[in-house]
């Protein structure tokens, strides 16, 4: 006898993926243990913090709304209509929900139990696909082009950038796992397991892995009395092990685990059975992996309470870079993130200062400048900022201003100790130069803007390259307004910009050959700052300066915008925004490398193909500077 109520939802579920992939004999199979549930409008589904259910669900009408909470406040993040996927959380993971999810309005959604699908999961490469990549970009629907990038993420940042690094996310595992041979008695392996906190030994035989013994084995056949507590580990050991390759993605780990139904996977040296043990994946890892995407790390920052606690955050970071850079992750989005990051803990940072010395006696604004003004600090490099606080009558301005260098003091202390050391050139907000009110500020902009190179105070340029941390964004627009009225048809201050962007030419000699540092501690190495990096640099500001193009600070960015404005250029333009990612990825992977700013590189330790993708980087760099020479009417002897 026909089920009425299972074709119907067989009717609804082939209208949409996963489902669309399934035939009609596996979607009948499925509908007729499908749970329809009415929920009223305000009706939870399922909340944060709540235990993972035993179902996922699809919305067949109505709207469910996804929500977070961060600082007691409930933020909605998405809303899922007719035919969206949500709750795929118990598919990957056993912790908790990290979400609520609410009824919009009245709604019907079904329920669909894990156990009852999990088989087409297995066997059908698309429908595991679709979940995986839901799951791990956070999206309810990955083919949905009108929803792509909108992250259902747990907290701040919900871009298309996180999707990708939290999906190809390397996954931090013990390298030194336990291991014993199959001869090995069950009392002693459960006795090892307790000693050393662990869940699972692995069985080897001539250092290949054969099977394993988990805590689930010591349950079901040791402690149901299936099995004699002093019987040797090849009885009841699960064999054969599931191995995988090292430097395994958190997306493939996941694929595993579903795909095996197991909670450990074996690290070998191949991937394969026939190789020695490298290491053990846990269920417990994925969860922690899980933890340490953008999102997480900043709610970890706003919860920070010392340098101590932002220093370790700041440590997640540098390896959630990378890992993004191992794994191809596009520059341009580990920058954004990147940046959004190190806002966060400059902020925090402030936020801990206030909090010891007390309210503000005035708003105010803390600008980043240089490479995080730009977005661009991948590695820890130093802190340049400066502060701008609204004016006060005459009578007050000596201890306001006392106020916010303390303020400062306090801050870049607190980030010293993170790991961003000052400025060498005392461009941060504790000196007392830089600190001061919006009247002050406009004055030294002017001058700046307006009489370059007539006073001992040549320009600092990395003074237009900057970014609200924290405060007041009225200040900053303040700031903005005044520059951009002051360089419009300034043709003195573009000459003096101009010449300051072909200060540095093509990084090359007569015979094609590098310039290399001649002496010093960094002899005979190339300084890919300095000679190629800030020329581009310099040049992006100056131009989106002379295009009047505001709020975009990042150098790619800015490239990919005059590409726009002035078609006539835009080759050049994009060749410089790919020559600032391909220079930007040869200095980080230098940095993380060699621990350090990654400034300097060891030419001789370049592969020919790399000098190569090297050299060709300056080419834009040459035609950008003559472009400028032409431009502005300059020479590089101006």
């Amino acid at each position: 006898m026909k089920n009425p109520i299972a074709e119907r939802i067989v009717d609804f579920l082939k209208n949409y993926p996963p489902f669309n992939s399934l035939n009609y004999q596996e979607l009948s199979h499925i509908a007729s243990e499908v749970k329809v549930l009415y929920l009223e409008k305000g009706k939870i589904l399922f909340q944060i913090g709540e235990a993972c259910h035993d179902s996922f669900y699809i919305v067949a009408s109505g709207a469910i709304g996804l929500s977070v909470t961060s600082d007691a406040e409930e933020t909605i993040i998405d809303k899922c209509d007719e035919g969206d996927i949500l709750g795929l959380r118990p598919f990957f993971a056993k912790n908790n929900y990290l979400m609520t999810a609410k009824a919009r309005e009245e709604s019907i959604v079904y329920a669909i139990p894990i156990h009852i699908f999990q088989p087409y999961v297995l066997s059908n490469p698309d429908v595991m696909n679709f979940l995986l990549e839901s799951f791990a970009s956070n999206t309810r629907n990955p083919y949905d082009k009108e929803h792509r990038g909108k992250l259902i993420s747990e907290n701040i940042i919900y871009k298309e950038q996180q999707a990708d690094i939290q999906y190809f996310q390397s996954i931090q595992y013990s390298k030194e796992p336990i291991t014993a041979s199959p001869e090995a008695i069950v009392r002693d392996i459960a006795q090892m397991m307790t000693d050393k906190l662990i869940g699972s030994v692995i069985i080897t035989k001539d250092d290949f892995p054969i099977g394993i013994v988990t805590d689930k084995d010591l349950r079901s056949k040791i402690a149901t009395g299936h099995f004699e507590i002093t019987t040797t580990a090849a009885k009841i050991m699960t064999s054969p092990v599931v191995t995988v390759p090292e430097d395994l993605s958190l997306a493939e780990a996941q694929v595993y685990m579903l795909k095996y139904n197991v909670d450990y996977l074996c690290v070998t040296e191949d991937g394969s059975d026939k190789s020695p043990v490298r290491g053990i994946i846990s269920e417990n890892d994925l969860v922690v992996a899980q933890a340490n995407n953008p999102g997480v790390l900043i709610k970890e920052v706003k919860r920070a309470q010392s340098a101590k606690d932002l220093k370790r955050i700041r440590e997640k970071l540098s390896e959630l870079i990378e890992t993004s850079v191992t794994k191809d992750i596009p520059l341009s989005h580990i920058m954004n993130i990147s940046g959004e990051i190190n806002t966060a803990i400059i902020r925090r940072a402030i936020d801990l200062a206030i909090l010891e010395m007390g309210s503000p006696p005035a708003r105010f604004a803390w600008l980043s400048i240089g490479s995080q003004g730009r977005k661009e600090q991948l590695l820890l490099t130093d802190q340049d900022s400066f502060l701008v606080f609204e004016d006060v009558s005459q009578d007050k301005y000596r201890d306001v201003k006392d106020y916010f260098l303390r303020l400062a003091r306090r801050t870049t202390s607190t980030l010293e100790k993170v790991g961003y050391f000052l400025s060498p050139d005392g461009f941060v907000s504790s000196n007392m130069i830089w600190c001061k009110s919006l009247t002050d500020w406009i004055k030294q902009y002017n001058n700046w803007i307006n009489t370059p190179g007539e006073s001992s105070e040549a320009i600092n340029t990395i003074f237009f390259d900057y970014e609200i941390a924290f405060g007041e964004t009225s200040i900053e627009e303040a700031i903005t307004e005044i520059i951009f009225k002051n360089v419009k048809g300034n043709k003195l201050f573009f000459d003096y910009l101009g010449n300051d962007a072909l200060k540095k030419p093509p990084p090359l000699g007569f015979f094609r050959q590098f310039l290399v540092e001649e002496e010093g501690e960094n002899k005979d190495l190339f300084d890919i700052k300095t000679r190629a990096l800030t020329p581009l640099i310099d040049a992006g500001r100056l131009l989106v300066l002379h295009q009047n193009i505001k709020g975009i600070n990042n150098t790619y960015m800015r490239f990919k915008q005059l590409a726009i404005v002035d078609p006539r250029h835009s080759e050049l333009f994009l060749n410089c925004a790919e020559a600032f990612l391909t220079l930007s990825e040869f200095r980080t992977v230098e940095g993380l490398k060699n621990d350090n700013s990654g400034q300097f590189i060891n030419l001789e330790e370049l592969s020919k193909t790399d000098k190569v993708k090297l050299k060709n980087c300056f080419i834009p760099i040459k035609e950008i500077q003559e472009l400028i020479k032409s431009r502005f009417k300059l020479t590089y002897f101006s």
